[in-house]
């Protein structure tokens, strides 16, 4: 089995090979919430190993690593013969694997080496400045432009005719583009667009029309260019879909497309359908809420989930304390009772948080009181300068000649970045063909001169002295050297670090350790701690209690903020609302709401918060009105204080 990198292996590619039991009828698979969707697939695919399927020849592709691991478990668990050749794997991982191979690097002229940074975080933060020096309106104004031209690509907007049509998005395009070539790097959102425009293009390409089964989970949070993508992966043979228009919860983060699944009938004629609504997860409680919650989403399919006889009524707690640090520490007491009496495991206790800041209070918490809990908001590892310039440094170790970590390398220091300077290198290096470390190797000897460079030139020479120290250092070793253990931002990328096996290890190995786990981080499902993650990475979990902490407006929902989503106000409340909805499924025993009263002023506007009246250090806040949303079985409101050492 393939794991979640999908490989495109030269025994897939030819001429199609059909079995005489292909079934080219489309499937939609509607599954809630705990309704066995995960068994559903397995069982599917058991049947058509049992009838002959090629195992090579199926793909089984999911939105997250962690749903790919799980899935490649459970592939290991059927005991049917082939089902360790079924390719198992996210669509960025197959994307990437097919962008990478000799042939279409050469027809699309792209590298995929993706920036690492979303809006103006790290890598993306250099592409932005370097835009803004050419005679854009500022880094909002491009950080906007971009934003734009991600979604285009996630909709295929960019397939009509014309676009874009204003002239300054035409010039911003094209400077886009040109960075991004001399750079060899691309930005993530175009790993799909770029392969479907290759597979699209070239329709002799030996990697079309190779797969008799596509199966897809997680549907509807796939944006219109990967679902596109799959039909162009099926066009050949059987496409199976599993989703749930009411648990989409990435539009405003990855441009998802919920309506691919709503609609998926009118786009693929004689669609079959299966609906999977008996949910053998959630308590009753817990699952009455949940339907009331999501009928206020307007324009849904209307669909009840089903709690199964035999479920238990549950245990609902809607909490209120005065501030998040009595929140933290009341939160872990009752998660460290429950655990004292024996009525949980820490591995199976979850706790939701959206902001880290709210997470990290209750995790500190709960280590304070001897219960073990890690936190995972493992895209903020690379938020501190150190930490950026760190990893910087390593993928020069690793990759010597990474344009996009010269650039970055080049920049740290600056509050322009050295825009100016960096831009005289980059037109030195387009003119001649020289590459940008070359041309930096010129200018360190006085072989080369280019006026106004010498910034650049110190930091170079400073990078080759580091460079040169690092170079025969391995393993531990290596990682301590540039993640010291006495810093507090190197926790997280130490933790990532010490899952690499032996202590050999190279620059390489620990370079592309660390990008997948902050980029794309897999959670661990089988642990003997508690986790505390944000609602969105609780996608696909389950546990026994479940704590939902900061139930307050501007946080659970957010605010609405039309500069830095492409939905309108009301898209991006039903968004929110189906966010709630599939944290408060994630229970299977308890689930606990809590909010707090006021916050520090100036933390509430960093984190979003809305607030009311208070003094000058701190401010009222307001209860999410999802709570309000929840129905008549939900238990009234009580103060925090009320419950602890009740049980």
């Amino acid at each position: 089995m393939n794991g979640v990198g999908f490989r495109w292996d030269d025994d897939l590619v030819g001429p199609a090979r059909r079995i005489a039991e292909l079934n080219h009828t489309p499937m939609r698979v509607l599954a809630g919430p705990g309704t066995g969707k995960t068994f559903a697939l397995m069982r599917r695919v058991a049947r058509l190993l049992q009838n002959g399927a090629a195992a090579n020849r199926m793909l089984v592709c999911t939105f997250t690593r962690t749903a790919a691991r799980d899935l490649e478990a459970e592939l290991a668990r059927l005991n049917v013969g082939g089902a360790d050749e079924v390719r198992a794997g996210t669509l960025h991982s197959l994307c990437f694997g097919l962008l990478r191979r000799e042939e279409v690097l050469e027809a699309t002229a792209r590298v995929p080496r993706p920036l690492i940074g979303g809006d103006d975080k790290f890598e993306v933060r250099f592409l932005l400045e370097d835009l803004r020096d050419t005679g854009f309106a500022g880094v909002r104004d491009c950080k906007s432009r971009l934003r734009a031209f991600n979604a285009a690509w996630a909709r295929l907007q960019s397939d009509n005719p014309g676009w874009p049509q204003d002239a300054v998005d035409q010039a911003f395009h094209r400077r886009l583009l040109r960075w991004l070539r001399f750079h060899e790097a691309m930005l993530i959102g175009e790993l799909v667009p770029e392969s479907l425009r290759y597979l699209r293009d070239n329709p002799a390409s030996p990697h079309r029309g190779v797969l008799d089964h596509v199966l897809v989970d997680e549907y509807q949070d796939l944006n219109r260019a990967e679902q596109v993508l799959l039909d162009l992966l099926a066009e050949a043979g059987h496409l199976i879909v599993i989703g749930d228009e009411d648990q989409s919860i990435y539009s405003s983060l990855k441009f998802a497309h919920p309506e691919g699944v709503a609609n998926f009938d009118e786009s693929h004629p004689n669609t079959h359908d299966e609906r999977l609504e008996d949910c053998r997860r959630c308590p009753r409680r817990v699952v009455e809420m949940a339907n009331t919650l999501i009928a206020n989403n307007p324009g849904r399919t209307p669909r009840v989930l089903r709690p199964l006889p035999g479920n238990p009524d549950g245990e609902v707690l809607v909490l209120q304390w005065r501030t998040i640090e009595e929140e933290a520490q009341g939160i872990a007491q009752i998660i460290q009772g429950r655990i004292q009496n024996q009525e949980v495991e820490p591995g199976r206790v979850l706790v939701l948080a959206p902001r880290r800041q709210l997470g990290y209070a209750v995790r500190n918490a709960l280590n304070e009181l001897g219960i073990f809990a890690h936190s995972f908001f493992h895209e903020e590892a690379l938020d501190e300068d150190d930490a950026q310039q760190a990893f910087t440094l390593l993928t020069l170790l690793a990759h010597p000649e990474d344009r996009v970590a010269l650039r970055c390398w080049c920049g740290f220091g600056s509050t322009s970045l050295r825009c100016g300077a960096w831009a005289r290198l980059w037109a030195h290096c387009e003119a001649s063909g020289e590459t940008p470390r070359a041309a930096l190797e010129r200018l360190a000897s006085a072989e080369l001169t280019l006026p106004n460079t010498r910034p650049l030139v110190e930091r170079f020479r400073d990078l080759q002295r580091r460079l040169g120290e690092l170079e025969p250092i391995r393993g531990q070793a290596l990682v301590d050297a540039l993640f010291p253990g006495n810093r507090d931002w190197t926790v997280l990328i130490r933790s990532l670090a010490s899952a690499i096996e032996g202590d050999e290890f190279d620059a390489q190995e620990l370079r592309e350790t660390l990008r997948i786990g902050i980029t794309q981080p897999e959670l661990p499902t089988d642990v003997d701690y508690v986790r505390v993650m944000s609602l969105h990475k609780s996608k696909g979990l389950t546990a026994d209690l479940v704590v939902v902490v900061g139930c307050i407006e501007g946080l659970i929902q957010q605010q609405y903020d039309p500069r830095r989503t492409i939905l309108t106000q009301d898209q991006f409340e039903r968004e929110q609302r189906r966010l709630f909805y599939v944290a408060i499924t994630r229970t299977r025993r308890i689930l606990v709401l809590s909010s707090v009263t006021r916050l520090d002023r100036r933390l509430a506007h960093r984190m979003g918060a809305r607030v009311g009246r208070g003094n000058w250090t701190h401010a009222a806040t307001i209860a999410s009105r999802f709570l309000s949303e929840l129905g008549p079985t939900r238990p009234d409101a009580v103060l925090g204080t009320s419950v602890l050492g009740a049980r």
